[in-house]
Protein backbone atom coordinates (compact mmCIF):
# COMPACT_ATOMS: atom_id res chain seq x y z
CA UNK A 1 0.00 0.00 0.00
CA UNK A 2 1.25 3.62 -1.00
CA UNK A 3 -0.05 6.15 1.03
CA UNK A 4 1.50 9.78 0.91
CA UNK A 5 2.57 11.40 4.26
CA UNK A 6 -0.49 14.38 4.29
CA UNK A 7 -3.00 11.48 4.29
CA UNK A 8 -1.45 9.82 6.92
CA UNK A 9 -3.29 11.95 9.50
CA UNK A 10 -6.78 11.00 7.39
CA UNK A 11 -5.86 7.40 7.59
CA UNK A 12 -5.61 7.38 11.04
CA UNK A 13 -9.20 9.47 11.13
CA UNK A 14 -10.71 7.29 9.16
CA UNK A 15 -9.29 3.83 11.32
CA UNK A 16 -10.93 5.89 14.84
CA UNK A 17 -13.94 6.76 12.88
CA UNK A 18 -14.45 3.02 12.41
CA UNK A 19 -13.44 1.87 15.82
CA UNK A 20 -15.94 3.82 17.44
CA UNK A 21 -18.60 2.84 15.15
CA UNK A 22 -18.19 -0.97 14.86
CA UNK A 23 -20.41 -1.72 17.75
CA UNK A 24 -23.50 -0.66 15.16
CA UNK A 25 -25.68 -3.18 13.99
CA UNK A 26 -26.02 -4.54 10.41
CA UNK A 27 -29.95 -3.04 9.77
CA UNK A 28 -29.27 0.21 8.27
CA UNK A 29 -30.67 -0.13 5.10
CA UNK A 30 -33.56 -0.81 2.45
CA UNK A 31 -32.07 -3.70 0.26
CA UNK A 32 -30.19 -5.86 2.46
CA UNK A 33 -26.87 -5.64 0.46
CA UNK A 34 -25.95 -2.35 1.51
CA UNK A 35 -23.51 -0.93 4.13
CA UNK A 36 -24.41 -0.82 7.65
CA UNK A 37 -22.95 2.34 7.72
CA UNK A 38 -25.82 4.13 5.62
CA UNK A 39 -28.42 5.65 7.41
CA UNK A 40 -32.21 6.53 6.58
CA UNK A 41 -33.88 2.87 7.51
CA UNK A 42 -36.97 2.39 4.79
CA UNK A 43 -39.28 0.09 7.02
CA UNK A 44 -42.27 0.83 4.75
CA UNK A 45 -42.98 1.30 1.02
CA UNK A 46 -40.30 2.31 -0.95
CA UNK A 47 -41.51 5.18 -3.33
CA UNK A 48 -38.77 5.05 -6.35
CA UNK A 49 -35.76 2.77 -7.65
CA UNK A 50 -32.92 4.47 -9.05
CA UNK A 51 -31.36 1.76 -12.40
CA UNK A 52 -28.12 1.86 -13.09
CA UNK A 53 -28.61 1.39 -17.18
CA UNK A 54 -26.03 0.58 -19.86
CA UNK A 55 -26.35 2.51 -22.56
CA UNK A 56 -27.21 0.63 -26.17
CA UNK A 57 -25.46 2.49 -29.76
CA UNK A 58 -28.55 3.47 -31.81
CA UNK A 59 -30.88 3.10 -29.11
CA UNK A 60 -32.16 6.38 -27.61
CA UNK A 61 -29.40 8.63 -26.90
CA UNK A 62 -26.92 5.43 -27.00
CA UNK A 63 -25.62 6.50 -23.60
CA UNK A 64 -25.21 5.06 -19.84
CA UNK A 65 -27.76 6.72 -17.66
CA UNK A 66 -29.61 6.58 -14.34
CA UNK A 67 -33.27 5.77 -15.00
CA UNK A 68 -35.79 5.94 -11.60
CA UNK A 69 -39.22 4.76 -11.59
CA UNK A 70 -41.96 5.32 -9.57
CA UNK A 71 -42.77 2.24 -7.65
CA UNK A 72 -45.44 3.32 -4.87
CA UNK A 73 -48.56 1.72 -5.65
CA UNK A 74 -50.23 4.47 -4.33
CA UNK A 75 -48.90 7.25 -7.24
CA UNK A 76 -50.59 7.89 -10.52
CA UNK A 77 -47.34 6.87 -12.28
CA UNK A 78 -46.54 3.40 -10.53
CA UNK A 79 -44.66 1.82 -12.19
CA UNK A 80 -43.12 4.43 -15.29
CA UNK A 81 -40.49 6.44 -15.67
CA UNK A 82 -40.45 9.56 -14.18
CA UNK A 83 -36.77 10.33 -15.20
CA UNK A 84 -33.78 9.63 -17.23
CA UNK A 85 -30.38 11.23 -16.52
CA UNK A 86 -27.39 10.62 -18.96
CA UNK A 87 -23.82 10.68 -18.78
CA UNK A 88 -23.15 11.38 -22.54
CA UNK A 89 -21.05 8.07 -23.15
CA UNK A 90 -21.04 4.28 -22.58
CA UNK A 91 -18.82 2.97 -20.03
CA UNK A 92 -20.56 -0.53 -19.32
CA UNK A 93 -22.44 0.75 -16.45
CA UNK A 94 -22.34 -1.99 -14.11
CA UNK A 95 -23.20 -1.37 -9.95
CA UNK A 96 -23.51 1.66 -7.71
CA UNK A 97 -23.77 2.71 -3.81
CA UNK A 98 -25.44 5.37 -1.28
CA UNK A 99 -22.64 7.40 0.67
CA UNK A 100 -23.05 7.31 4.54
CA UNK A 101 -25.79 9.84 4.65
CA UNK A 102 -27.66 8.53 1.77
CA UNK A 103 -27.88 11.07 -0.23
CA UNK A 104 -25.61 10.05 -3.34
CA UNK A 105 -25.12 7.37 -5.12
CA UNK A 106 -21.53 6.85 -6.84
CA UNK A 107 -21.89 4.96 -10.14
CA UNK A 108 -19.01 3.04 -12.17
CA UNK A 109 -18.23 1.89 -15.53
CA UNK A 110 -16.61 -1.36 -15.99
CA UNK A 111 -14.89 -0.20 -19.27
CA UNK A 112 -13.92 3.43 -19.35
CA UNK A 113 -13.70 3.42 -15.18
CA UNK A 114 -15.40 6.75 -14.80
CA UNK A 115 -17.58 7.37 -11.65
CA UNK A 116 -20.46 9.36 -11.48
CA UNK A 117 -21.88 10.64 -8.38
CA UNK A 118 -25.63 11.31 -8.39
CA UNK A 119 -27.30 13.79 -6.08
CA UNK A 120 -30.94 11.42 -5.09
CA UNK A 121 -31.45 12.76 -1.73
CA UNK A 122 -32.19 16.65 -3.34
CA UNK A 123 -35.33 15.49 -4.85
CA UNK A 124 -35.10 11.43 -5.34
CA UNK A 125 -37.70 11.51 -8.58
CA UNK A 126 -35.24 13.44 -10.60
CA UNK A 127 -31.54 13.13 -9.54
CA UNK A 128 -28.90 15.62 -10.54
CA UNK A 129 -25.26 14.46 -12.00
CA UNK A 130 -23.27 16.29 -9.42
CA UNK A 131 -19.57 14.96 -10.31
CA UNK A 132 -17.25 12.63 -11.96
CA UNK A 133 -14.29 11.18 -10.88
CA UNK A 134 -11.61 9.76 -13.84
CA UNK A 135 -8.70 9.26 -11.97
CA UNK A 136 -9.10 5.99 -10.77
CA UNK A 137 -6.48 4.10 -13.12
CA UNK A 138 -3.89 7.26 -12.64
CA UNK A 139 -4.39 7.24 -8.38
CA UNK A 140 -4.42 3.70 -7.80
CA UNK A 141 -3.30 1.34 -10.88
CA UNK A 142 -6.62 -0.37 -10.48
CA UNK A 143 -9.92 -0.09 -13.28
CA UNK A 144 -13.17 -1.47 -13.14
CA UNK A 145 -14.90 -0.48 -10.17
CA UNK A 146 -17.50 -2.67 -8.59
CA UNK A 147 -18.60 -2.32 -5.96
CA UNK A 148 -19.42 1.06 -3.96
CA UNK A 149 -19.52 0.22 -0.19
CA UNK A 150 -19.85 3.67 2.03
CA UNK A 151 -18.07 3.96 5.17
CA UNK A 152 -18.20 6.62 7.69
CA UNK A 153 -16.93 10.35 5.08
CA UNK A 154 -15.73 7.62 3.08
CA UNK A 155 -16.25 5.40 -0.22
CA UNK A 156 -14.77 1.87 -0.11
CA UNK A 157 -14.40 0.81 -3.91
CA UNK A 158 -14.05 -3.30 -5.43
CA UNK A 159 -12.48 -3.00 -8.63
CA UNK A 160 -11.90 -6.04 -10.94
CA UNK A 161 -8.92 -5.32 -13.16
CA UNK A 162 -5.54 -3.45 -13.47
CA UNK A 163 -4.34 -1.12 -15.40
CA UNK A 164 -1.02 -2.76 -16.40
CA UNK A 165 -2.37 -5.94 -17.99
CA UNK A 166 -6.19 -5.74 -17.83
CA UNK A 167 -6.20 -9.00 -16.12
CA UNK A 168 -7.77 -9.99 -12.54
CA UNK A 169 -5.35 -9.01 -10.32
CA UNK A 170 -6.86 -5.97 -8.18
CA UNK A 171 -7.77 -4.17 -5.26
CA UNK A 172 -9.49 -1.31 -3.47
CA UNK A 173 -9.73 1.94 -3.65
CA UNK A 174 -10.32 4.68 -0.51
CA UNK A 175 -12.05 7.70 -1.53
CA UNK A 176 -13.48 10.49 0.93
CA UNK A 177 -17.10 11.85 0.36
CA UNK A 178 -15.85 14.83 -1.86
CA UNK A 179 -14.33 12.38 -4.25
CA UNK A 180 -10.78 12.64 -3.14
CA UNK A 181 -8.37 9.95 -2.99
CA UNK A 182 -6.81 8.66 -0.08
CA UNK A 183 -5.32 5.18 -0.38
CA UNK A 184 -5.23 2.17 -1.97
CA UNK A 185 -4.94 -1.55 -1.20
CA UNK A 186 -4.11 -4.48 -2.98
CA UNK A 187 -6.15 -8.28 -2.46
CA UNK A 188 -3.44 -10.17 -1.77
CA UNK A 189 -1.56 -12.79 -4.25
CA UNK A 190 1.24 -14.37 -1.43
CA UNK A 191 -0.40 -16.89 1.02
CA UNK A 192 -1.87 -15.45 3.69
CA UNK A 193 -3.00 -17.76 6.86
CA UNK A 194 -1.48 -20.93 4.61
CA UNK A 195 -4.22 -19.96 1.60
CA UNK A 196 -2.76 -18.58 -1.50
CA UNK A 197 -4.41 -15.75 -2.68
CA UNK A 198 -5.06 -15.40 -6.33
CA UNK A 199 -5.35 -11.13 -6.31
CA UNK A 200 -8.93 -11.12 -7.79
CA UNK A 201 -11.70 -8.82 -6.64
CA UNK A 202 -15.15 -8.46 -7.24
CA UNK A 203 -17.62 -7.52 -3.49
CA UNK A 204 -17.38 -5.85 -0.46
CA UNK A 205 -19.25 -6.83 2.87
CA UNK A 206 -18.78 -5.24 6.36
CA UNK A 207 -19.10 -6.96 9.81
CA UNK A 208 -18.71 -4.47 11.97
CA UNK A 209 -19.36 -6.32 15.30
CA UNK A 210 -16.64 -8.41 14.53
CA UNK A 211 -14.23 -6.03 13.05
CA UNK A 212 -14.28 -7.84 9.73
CA UNK A 213 -14.87 -7.56 6.26
CA UNK A 214 -15.10 -9.99 2.91
CA UNK A 215 -13.85 -9.77 -0.39
CA UNK A 216 -14.93 -11.86 -3.04
CA UNK A 217 -13.73 -12.31 -6.44
CA UNK A 218 -14.40 -12.93 -10.50
CA UNK A 219 -12.43 -11.81 -13.47
CA UNK A 220 -10.56 -9.23 -14.91
CA UNK A 221 -11.63 -6.54 -17.90
CA UNK A 222 -9.56 -9.08 -20.24
CA UNK A 223 -12.58 -12.03 -19.61
CA UNK A 224 -15.86 -9.09 -19.05
CA UNK A 225 -15.02 -7.46 -22.20
CA UNK A 226 -15.26 -10.26 -24.31
CA UNK A 227 -18.22 -12.54 -25.38
CA UNK A 228 -19.67 -14.94 -23.27
CA UNK A 229 -19.22 -17.45 -26.16
CA UNK A 230 -15.65 -16.83 -26.56
CA UNK A 231 -14.71 -16.83 -22.90
CA UNK A 232 -16.59 -20.50 -22.09
CA UNK A 233 -15.15 -21.69 -25.46
CA UNK A 234 -11.24 -21.01 -24.23
CA UNK A 235 -9.65 -22.38 -22.11
CA UNK A 236 -7.02 -20.40 -21.26
CA UNK A 237 -10.04 -17.45 -20.16
CA UNK A 238 -11.74 -20.01 -18.20
CA UNK A 239 -8.65 -20.09 -16.08
CA UNK A 240 -8.89 -16.28 -15.33
CA UNK A 241 -11.92 -16.64 -12.86
CA UNK A 242 -11.19 -15.98 -9.15
CA UNK A 243 -11.63 -18.85 -6.51
CA UNK A 244 -10.80 -17.36 -3.43
CA UNK A 245 -12.30 -14.62 -0.78
CA UNK A 246 -9.86 -12.64 1.60
CA UNK A 247 -11.00 -11.93 5.16
CA UNK A 248 -10.12 -8.31 6.15
CA UNK A 249 -9.42 -6.68 9.78
CA UNK A 250 -11.70 -3.97 9.60
CA UNK A 251 -9.74 -1.10 11.19
CA UNK A 252 -6.54 -1.76 9.75
CA UNK A 253 -7.61 -2.54 6.24
CA UNK A 254 -5.21 -5.55 5.89
CA UNK A 255 -6.08 -8.94 4.90
CA UNK A 256 -5.88 -11.71 7.67
CA UNK A 257 -7.05 -15.23 5.89
CA UNK A 258 -7.51 -16.06 2.23
CA UNK A 259 -10.42 -18.33 1.67
CA UNK A 260 -10.49 -21.33 -0.66
CA UNK A 261 -14.10 -20.70 -2.71
CA UNK A 262 -14.11 -22.11 -6.39
CA UNK A 263 -15.78 -20.60 -9.06
CA UNK A 264 -15.96 -17.38 -9.16
CA UNK A 265 -17.85 -15.98 -5.76
CA UNK A 266 -20.07 -13.40 -6.68
CA UNK A 267 -21.85 -11.13 -4.32
CA UNK A 268 -21.71 -11.49 -0.15
CA UNK A 269 -24.52 -10.99 2.13
CA UNK A 270 -24.27 -10.78 5.70
CA UNK A 271 -26.99 -11.91 8.27
CA UNK A 272 -28.36 -9.15 9.55
CA UNK A 273 -29.83 -9.99 13.09
CA UNK A 274 -27.75 -9.36 15.65
CA UNK A 275 -25.57 -12.31 17.16
CA UNK A 276 -25.89 -14.33 13.69
CA UNK A 277 -22.25 -13.23 12.31
CA UNK A 278 -22.11 -15.35 9.42
CA UNK A 279 -22.36 -14.74 5.64
CA UNK A 280 -23.11 -16.66 2.65
CA UNK A 281 -21.91 -16.43 -0.96
CA UNK A 282 -23.42 -17.78 -4.44
CA UNK A 283 -20.21 -19.56 -6.70
CA UNK A 284 -21.15 -18.28 -10.39
CA UNK A 285 -19.32 -21.09 -12.39
CA UNK A 286 -20.05 -24.21 -9.70
CA UNK A 287 -23.52 -23.01 -8.77
CA UNK A 288 -23.01 -23.58 -5.49
CA UNK A 289 -23.66 -21.71 -2.37
CA UNK A 290 -21.30 -21.21 0.28
CA UNK A 291 -21.25 -20.34 4.21
CA UNK A 292 -18.69 -18.20 5.20
CA UNK A 293 -18.28 -18.45 9.67
CA UNK A 294 -16.53 -18.27 12.39
CA UNK A 295 -15.24 -21.38 13.83
CA UNK A 296 -14.43 -22.77 17.67
CA UNK A 297 -11.07 -21.52 17.12
CA UNK A 298 -12.39 -17.63 16.34
CA UNK A 299 -11.20 -18.31 12.51
CA UNK A 300 -13.03 -17.79 9.60
CA UNK A 301 -14.00 -20.49 7.47
CA UNK A 302 -15.63 -21.10 4.15
CA UNK A 303 -18.24 -23.87 3.63
CA UNK A 304 -19.82 -25.38 1.01
CA UNK A 305 -23.81 -25.78 1.67
CA UNK A 306 -25.85 -25.86 -1.18
CA UNK A 307 -26.41 -26.12 -4.45
CA UNK A 308 -28.62 -23.74 -6.84
CA UNK A 309 -30.26 -25.84 -10.06
CA UNK A 310 -28.37 -28.23 -12.20
CA UNK A 311 -24.22 -27.10 -12.24
CA UNK A 312 -24.09 -29.42 -15.65
CA UNK A 313 -26.29 -26.79 -17.08
CA UNK A 314 -24.44 -23.72 -15.92
CA UNK A 315 -27.50 -22.03 -14.94
CA UNK A 316 -24.84 -19.09 -14.09
CA UNK A 317 -26.36 -17.45 -10.41
CA UNK A 318 -25.63 -14.24 -10.67
CA UNK A 319 -27.18 -12.07 -7.70
CA UNK A 320 -28.58 -12.54 -4.39
CA UNK A 321 -30.60 -10.90 -1.63
CA UNK A 322 -30.81 -12.02 1.89
CA UNK A 323 -34.22 -11.27 3.88
CA UNK A 324 -33.88 -8.89 7.04
CA UNK A 325 -34.70 -11.56 8.98
CA UNK A 326 -31.69 -13.89 7.55
CA UNK A 327 -34.77 -16.63 7.06
CA UNK A 328 -34.61 -16.55 2.91
CA UNK A 329 -32.52 -16.04 0.47
CA UNK A 330 -33.37 -14.76 -3.31
CA UNK A 331 -31.01 -16.15 -6.14
CA UNK A 332 -30.94 -15.15 -10.05
CA UNK A 333 -29.93 -17.85 -12.45
CA UNK A 334 -29.05 -15.44 -15.55
CA UNK A 335 -28.84 -18.63 -18.15
CA UNK A 336 -32.21 -19.78 -17.80
CA UNK A 337 -33.88 -16.60 -16.05
CA UNK A 338 -35.18 -18.57 -13.03
CA UNK A 339 -35.60 -16.84 -9.20
CA UNK A 340 -35.20 -19.43 -6.94
CA UNK A 341 -36.13 -18.38 -2.79
CA UNK A 342 -33.87 -20.76 -0.46
CA UNK A 343 -35.35 -21.16 3.42
CA UNK A 344 -31.70 -20.34 5.49
CA UNK A 345 -33.34 -21.24 8.36
CA UNK A 346 -30.39 -23.17 9.03
CA UNK A 347 -27.67 -21.59 7.24
CA UNK A 348 -25.87 -24.76 7.32
CA UNK A 349 -28.43 -27.24 4.60
CA UNK A 350 -30.14 -24.30 2.80
CA UNK A 351 -33.62 -25.67 0.81
CA UNK A 352 -35.10 -24.55 -2.03
CA UNK A 353 -38.69 -23.85 -1.22
CA UNK A 354 -39.94 -21.75 -4.18
CA UNK A 355 -38.66 -21.12 -8.17
CA UNK A 356 -40.22 -19.21 -10.46
CA UNK A 357 -39.07 -17.93 -14.42
CA UNK A 358 -39.18 -14.39 -14.30
CA UNK A 359 -37.71 -13.80 -17.53
CA UNK A 360 -35.65 -15.07 -20.66
CA UNK A 361 -32.34 -13.64 -18.80
CA UNK A 362 -32.37 -12.14 -15.24
CA UNK A 363 -29.51 -10.96 -13.46
CA UNK A 364 -29.92 -8.44 -10.46
CA UNK A 365 -32.58 -8.83 -7.65
CA UNK A 366 -33.59 -6.61 -5.10
CA UNK A 367 -36.02 -7.31 -2.01
CA UNK A 368 -37.76 -4.34 0.02
CA UNK A 369 -36.62 -4.39 4.09
CA UNK A 370 -40.33 -5.90 4.72
CA UNK A 371 -39.85 -8.71 2.50
CA UNK A 372 -42.98 -7.80 0.45
CA UNK A 373 -41.54 -6.65 -2.85
CA UNK A 374 -38.51 -8.38 -5.09
CA UNK A 375 -37.49 -6.53 -8.23
CA UNK A 376 -35.36 -8.30 -11.07
CA UNK A 377 -33.38 -6.72 -13.33
CA UNK A 378 -32.26 -8.62 -17.03
CA UNK A 379 -28.96 -7.05 -18.37
CA UNK A 380 -25.28 -9.14 -17.32
CA UNK A 381 -22.94 -7.16 -19.41
CA UNK A 382 -23.13 -5.53 -22.74
CA UNK A 383 -21.15 -8.66 -24.40
CA UNK A 384 -23.26 -11.29 -21.78
CA UNK A 385 -26.85 -10.88 -22.48
CA UNK A 386 -27.93 -12.84 -24.86
CA UNK A 387 -29.22 -12.23 -28.35
CA UNK A 388 -32.27 -11.97 -30.44
CA UNK A 389 -35.64 -12.13 -28.96
CA UNK A 390 -33.98 -13.56 -25.49
CA UNK A 391 -31.93 -10.33 -25.46
CA UNK A 392 -34.85 -9.39 -22.83
CA UNK A 393 -34.34 -5.89 -21.30
CA UNK A 394 -36.77 -5.37 -18.17
CA UNK A 395 -37.25 -4.43 -14.75
CA UNK A 396 -39.65 -6.16 -13.02
CA UNK A 397 -41.62 -5.15 -9.84
CA UNK A 398 -42.96 -8.29 -8.02
CA UNK A 399 -45.52 -8.74 -4.82
CA UNK A 400 -44.23 -11.82 -2.31
CA UNK A 401 -46.75 -13.05 -0.01
CA UNK A 402 -44.33 -15.25 1.24
CA UNK A 403 -45.50 -18.56 -0.94
CA UNK A 404 -45.47 -16.88 -4.10
CA UNK A 405 -44.50 -14.21 -6.73
CA UNK A 406 -47.16 -12.29 -8.78
CA UNK A 407 -45.96 -9.77 -11.05
CA UNK A 408 -46.89 -6.26 -10.38
CA UNK A 409 -45.46 -3.90 -12.87
CA UNK A 410 -43.00 -4.34 -16.24
CA UNK A 411 -40.76 -1.63 -17.82
CA UNK A 412 -39.50 -2.53 -20.68
CA UNK A 413 -36.26 -0.57 -21.22
CA UNK A 414 -35.52 -1.46 -25.30
CA UNK A 415 -39.12 0.08 -25.79
CA UNK A 416 -38.57 3.40 -23.41
CA UNK A 417 -34.98 3.47 -25.77
CA UNK A 418 -33.44 3.32 -22.47
CA UNK A 419 -30.77 0.54 -22.89
CA UNK A 420 -29.38 -2.51 -20.62
CA UNK A 421 -30.71 -2.27 -17.04
CA UNK A 422 -28.58 -3.68 -14.31
CA UNK A 423 -28.19 -2.13 -10.91
CA UNK A 424 -30.91 -0.74 -8.47
CA UNK A 425 -31.40 1.26 -5.58
CA UNK A 426 -34.50 2.10 -3.50
CA UNK A 427 -35.27 5.79 -2.27
CA UNK A 428 -38.10 7.06 -0.11
CA UNK A 429 -39.80 10.79 -0.14
CA UNK A 430 -38.55 11.90 3.46
CA UNK A 431 -41.66 10.98 5.00
CA UNK A 432 -40.73 7.52 4.58
CA UNK A 433 -37.50 7.08 6.40
CA UNK A 434 -36.39 6.47 9.94
CA UNK A 435 -34.12 8.58 11.34
CA UNK A 436 -30.27 7.12 12.78
CA UNK A 437 -27.51 8.09 14.71
CA UNK A 438 -24.51 8.68 12.15
CA UNK A 439 -21.44 10.09 13.19
CA UNK A 440 -20.96 12.18 9.85
CA UNK A 441 -24.71 13.14 10.05
CA UNK A 442 -25.44 13.68 13.84
CA UNK A 443 -28.70 12.96 15.10
CA UNK A 444 -31.60 13.20 12.74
Amino acid sequence: MTINRKNIRRIRIFGALLTLLVAVQLAHADETCNSPYISGLIKGQEDFIHVWTLGVQGLGDGSDKLVTIDVNPASKSYGKVVASLSVGGRGEAHHMGFTDDRKFLWAGGLDDSKIYVFDVGSNPANPRLVRTISDLANKSGYIGPHTFYALPGRMLIGNLSNAADKGGVTGLALYNNKGTFIAKYAVPTAKVDGVQGDGYGYDIAVNPAKNVFLTSSFTGWQNYMRGLGEVVGDPQAMKRFGATMVVWDLKAVKPTQVLSVPGAPLEIRWALVPGQNWAITAAALTSKLWLIKQNEHGAWAAKEVGTIGDPAKIPLPVDISISADAKGLWVNTFMDGVTHYFDLSNPEKPTETYQKHTGRQVNMVSQSWDGKRVYITSSLLSKWDKIGADNEQVLRGFNWDGHALSQAFEVDFTKEGLGRPHHMKFTAKPSQQLAVTSLETGVR
